[in-house]
C-alpha cells in the first residue's frame, strides 16, 4: 500500500479520463443524427422521388446507402490516421501536451461539420474531428498508465471506457432532445456541443504534470522528478519519488543495452519479445470491434426502426444507460478478478447472448411484441458483458504491456487497430444489413458474425492475453521475459531493474542475460 496519500495521482490521472467523452459523444451522435428527418431531407432525398421542395415534416426522407456509409465510417478514417501519429507526436511534444494539441484539431473537425450543408464538407470534418479522437484515444490511455499508482492503475485506466460510455449516452440524450426540430438546429446543436467538451479537456490538461516516464524518455531527469514528486504528493527528495524515479531510469537504461528501438523492432520477437507484445494489442483491439458493439452504437436506431419496436430513440438511451452501468462493475473487477479472468467471461458471455440476438432476430416477425422484448433484453445482457469486461480492459492490458521503449509506437498502432477495424464495421455494416439491390439484407443474422468473432476473442484470450493485476509498468517488462500468458496468474516479481543494472561490476548487458534466462 502507499506510504502517502495518492489522491492528487488518482484525481489528475482519472480527470485525463475525461477524453473518453469527445470519443464516445462523437461516435455516439451519428446513430441518431442520420435518423433525423431534416438531415436526411439535408443531406438525402425524399422517398417520393420529388425535388427541389422545402422541408416537409410529414413527408419521408432517407441517405442513399453510400452516403450513410460514408457519414458514419469516414470519422473511423481519420481516427485511423491521428493514432498513428499519435506516437511521433507523444513522444516529441510529450503526452499532456499533445492532448491539448489533439482538442484543437478535433475543434476545427467540429466547426466544418457544424457549417456543412453538403455531404462532401460534413465528411471531411468528420475526418479531421476523428484525427483529432485518434490521437486522444492513444495519448490518455498512454498518460494514465505512466502516471496512476499501479495498485490502481486498472481502474483508472477503465475509467477512460467509463467516460467514452458517459459520451455516448450522453450524445443519445443530445439527439433525442433535438430529433423533432424541423430545422437544421436539429443536428448542429448535438454537433457543436463538442467544443464544450474539448475545451474542458484542453484546459485541464494545462494544470496537470507531464508524465515522468516521458521526462525519463527524453534525459529530462529534474523534470521527472518533479511531475513524479507532485503524483506522489511530495517532494523530488522523499524516500519514494527517488526510489520509483531510480527505477523508472534503470527499467529505460536496461531496454536501451538492446539498442536502439524504432518500429521495425516491435515485430521482432528477441528476448523482449516485442513481436508478441506488439501482436497482442493490435489484436485485442482489433476483437473489441469484431465483438460488433459499434453496430448498435453506430446503427442502432435505425436496427430498432426495422426491428418494429415503437420509440427506436428511447431505446437508444436505454442501451447507453446500461452501458453507462455497466461499466462500473468492470473498473471494480479489473483490479480484483484480473485483466485475463474478466476477457474470458465477456468473450464467452457476448458470444452467447450475440447467437440468441440472431437466432431470435430471424425468426420472430415485426409485430411480435414477446420477441421485441426479448431481442432488446438480450441486446441489453449483450452489452453488460462487453461494458463490464472487453470494453475498458482492452484499453487496460494494451496501455499496460509495452516496454518504455516502444510504448508510444506499440500503442499508436494497437489503437489504430482498433479504429481501422472500427472503419470496416461502420463502412460495411449498411451493406451487410441494409434492404435493396446489391446489399447482403443479413439484418438480425449479422449478430452471427460478431458471435462467431467473440467465440474467436475467447480463444485468443486463453492463449495471449498475460495477466498483468497489481504489477508496475516496469514489472510486467519482467513478467513478458520470464513466463508465458497462459501462467502468467502465478507470476511473481523478483527483479528490481535498478539493483540488477546499477549493482557494483554490473553492466547493462549482464541484467539482460540474467533476465533473459
Amino acid at each position: 500500500m502507499p506510504t502517502r496519500s495518492k489522491w492528487p495521482a488518482i484525481l489528475m490521472t482519472t480527470f485525463a479520463a475525461f477524453g473518453g467523452i469527445l470519443y464516445g459523444y462523437d461516435t455516439g451522435t451519428i446513430s441518431g443524427i442520420i435518423a433525423m428527418k431534416y438531415y436526411q431531407f439535408q443531406f438525402g432525398h425524399r422517398t417520393d422521388g420529388q425535388t427541389g421542395l422545402p422541408f416537409d415534416p410529414h413527408s419521408s426522407y432517407a441517405l442513399n446507402t453510400a452516403d450513410k456509409s460514408l457519414v458514419v465510417s469516414i470519422l473511423s478514417a481519420g481516427t485511423f490516421l491521428g493514432a498513428l501519429f499519435a506516437a511521433p507526436m507523444g513522444d516529441l511534444v510529450g503526452r499532456k501536451l499533445g492532448l491539448i494539441f489533439s482538442c484543437l484539431i478535433f475543434c476545427v473537425g467540429v466547426a466544418l461539420q457544424t457549417a456543412a450543408t453538403a455531404v462532401t464538407a460534413f465528411a471531411v470534418g468528420r475526418v479531421l474531428a476523428g484525427f483529432g479522437v485518434g490521437l486522444i484515444s492513444c495519448l490518455v490511455p498512454m498518460y494514465q498508465s505512466e502516471c496512476a499508482p499501479k495498485w490502481l492503475r486498472g481502474a483508472i485506466v477503465s475509467c477512460y471506457q467509463w467516460a467514452i460510455t458517459i459520451g455516448l449516452l450522453i450524445a443519445s440524450i443530445a439527439d433525442d432532445g433535438t430529433s423533432s426540430h424541423n430545422s437544421s438546429s436539429a443536428y448542429r446543436i448535438p454537433i457543436g456541443i463538442q467544443f464544450v467538451w474539448a475545451a474542458v479537456l484542453a484546459g485541464g490538461m494545462t494544470f496537470l504534470p507531464e508524465s515522468p516516464r516521458y521526462y525519463i524518455r527524453r534525459g529530462r531527469q529534474a523534470d521527472a522528478a518533479r511531475s513524479l514528486a507532485r503524483l506522489n504528493s511530495g517532494t523530488v527528495d522523499d524516500s519514494e519519488t527517488v526510489a520509483q524515479l531510480a527505477e523508472i531510469k534503470a527499467n529505460f537504461e536496461y531496454e536501451l543495452s538492446f539498442g536502439k528501438v524504432g518500429y521495425a523492432e516491435c515485430f521482432i520477437q528477441g528476448k523482449k519479445k516485442h513481436l508478441l507484445r506488439t501482436l497482442t494489442g493490435i489484436t485485442l483491439q482489433a476483437f473489441q470491434q469484431l465483438s460488433g458493439i459499434n453496430f448498435i452504437f453506430y446503427y442502432g436506431t435505425t436496427f430498432f426502426q426495422r426491428s418494429g419496436i415503437a420509440k427506436p430513440f428511447t431505446i437508444s438511451i436505454i442501451t447507453n444507460v446500461v452501458n453507462v452501468v455497466s461499466t462500473v462493475p468492470g473498473m471494480w473487477a479489473v483490479e480484483k478478478i484480473g485483466r485475463r479472468k474478466l476477457l474470458l467471461i465477456g468473450a464467452a458471455g457476448m458470444c452467447f447472448c450475440e447467437f440468441i440476438i440472431a437466432i431470435v432476430g430471424v425468426t420472430i416477425s415485426v409485430s411480435n411484441t414477446a420477441g421485441q422484448k426479448v431481442l432488446i433484453a438480450f441486446v441489453c445482457f449483450y452489452i453488460f458483458f462487453f461494458a463490464s469486461t472487453w470494453g475498458p480492459i482492452a484499453w487496460v492490458v494494451t496501455g499496460e504491456i509495452y516496454p518504455l521503449a516502444t510504448r508510444a509506437k506499440a500503442m499508436s498502432m494497437s489503437t489504430a487497430s482498433n479504429w481501422l477495424w472500427n472503419f470496416a464495421i461502420g463502412y460495411s455494416t449498411p451493406y451487410l444489413v441494409d434492404p435493396g439491390r446489391g446489399n447482403a439484407n443479413l439484418g438480425a443474422k449479422v449478430f452471427f458474425i460478431w458471435g462467431t468473432a467473440c467465440f474467436g476473442a475467447f480463444i485468443f484470450t486463453y492463449f495471449c492475453i498475460a495477466e498483468t493485476k497489481g504489477l508496475s509498468l516496469e514489472e510486467v517488462d519482467e513478467l513478458y521475459q520470464t513466463t508465458i500468458p497462459s501462467k502468467s496468474s502465478s507470476f511473481r516479481p523478483s527483479v528490481r531493474f535498478v539493483d540488477e543494472v546499477h549493482r557494483p561490476g554490473s553492466t547493462d548487458k549482464t541484467a539482460a542475460e540474467k533476465l533473459a534466462v
